[in-house]
């Protein structure tokens, strides 16, 4: 495969799919803001989170919220091995 393409596996999912990640909501004292954006970390292809985030900003949810020990979803997945992406896009939704 060319470096400039993109593996792709599984088919293509839509808007409404997405957006189904909006709806988990949790079960302990974690923020549900918090709780959503491990859902869709955990689910979704990179580029589908990318398109996530659009929803989870337009729903006015909280890129900082914080889990039951307090921490940031960037706090938690800091140490994982393709955390640098997911945290350029939690910036680039910051603004």
């Amino acid at each position: 495969m060319r470096k400039d393409k993109k593996q792709l596996i599984g088919d293509e999912i839509g808007d409404e799919q997405i957006k189904l990640f909006l709806d988990f909501e949790p079960v302990d004292a974690t923020s549900p803001s918090h709780h959503k954006l491990i859902k869709a970390y955990r689910g979704l292809r990179i580029d589908d989170f990318e398109r996530f985030l659009v929803f989870f900003k337009e729903a006015s949810l909280d890129l900082d919220g914080k889990d039951e020990h307090g921490l940031t979803f960037v706090e938690v997945i800091k140490d994982q091995r393709n955390a640098a992406e997911y945290m350029e896009l939690i910036d680039k939704a910051r603004g």
